[in-house]
């Protein structure tokens, strides 16, 4: 069976990601970077903040294959709060690699950021991460009206968390 890990992003993964990302069928997730050079740009920003330990930012390995992405960000007003965020390349969606690789980010909002509530976001119409956070242990709390973008429109957003 394969195995999945996360591991530091590089901006090395910028294509792939770039790749991932503009799928047309990758309707949930409000990042598209416009080009290759965009996501290298977002990357290295990425890059700097781990150094910080502000936001954490992780490429999702299938076994050899960078698949995804996913990450942790700190809210700001609550720095023992974070919010979960992921994506994965459509050709992977239904075999419980982000779900996995979930339990490895959390483990590290927990035990190394010392978090004591962590969110998971997403558009109320996207039942596959409604299950990925399910599967995680999450709660759900409750909507939030107009707090996912995709885009220029705004749409309803469940909110899950986590708390220790």
């Amino acid at each position: 069976m394969p195995k999945v890990t996360i591991r530091k992003q590089k901006v090395s993964d910028a294509k792939r990601f770039y790749e991932i990302l503009n799928n047309p069928n990758f309707i949930y997730f409000r990042i598209c970077p416009k080009s290759i050079e965009a996501e290298r740009k977002i990357l290295q920003k990425h890059a700097k903040q781990n150094k910080k330990s502000l936001n954490q930012h992780f490429a999702i390995m299938y076994d050899t294959k960078m698949v995804g992405g996913c990450g942790i960000k700190i809210n700001p007003d609550n720095k023992q709060c974070g919010e979960i965020g992921y994506f994965l390349d459509e050709a992977y969606w239904g075999r419980g690699i982000t779900t996995k690789a979930v339990k490895q980010l959390e483990k590290i909002g927990f035990k190394k950021m010392k978090l004591v509530r962590i969110e998971i976001k997403m558009n109320t119409k996207n039942s596959g991460s409604q299950k990925v956070a399910i599967k995680c242990g999450y709660k759900k709390e409750g909507i939030m009206r107009k707090a996912a973008r995709r885009g220029d429109e705004l749409h309803d957003a469940y909110l899950y968390a986590k708390v220790v």
